[in-house]
């Protein structure tokens, strides 16, 4: 019986604008990302002082994402400018392939 008392005793709050307190939209980025050019003498310079090829090294010297990584290695790959080392159904290691 209080129970009912003490919930009678409080008044409701008033249901506030949802719509008011939202967020400004941000811009989309677009998804897409365009591969480097395997042919530069830049991009190949700076693989070459990466000792031991893995998708995270090449995320972290390049700032891409992981998954945008390893698509780098496997089109090197196919391009026979690295070759598949060992590693794992996890994780591939790759070196250089020799010129």
């Amino acid at each position: 019986m209080e129970k009912q008392q003490v919930q009678q005793d409080k008044k409701p709050e008033p249901v506030k604008d949802k719509k008011a307190k939202s967020k400004p939209i941000s811009e989309k980025r677009s998804a897409s990302i365009s591969l480097p050019n395997f042919d530069d003498e830049k991009f190949m310079g700076e693989l070459n002082k990466i000792g031991a090829l893995t998708p995270y090294s090449i995320a972290s010297q390049f700032n891409v994402r992981l998954s945008v990584a390893r698509d780098i290695l496997e089109e090197l790959e196919r391009r026979r400018l690295v070759k598949s080392e060992g590693g794992n159904a996890r994780i591939k290691i790759y070196r250089l392939a020799a010129a």
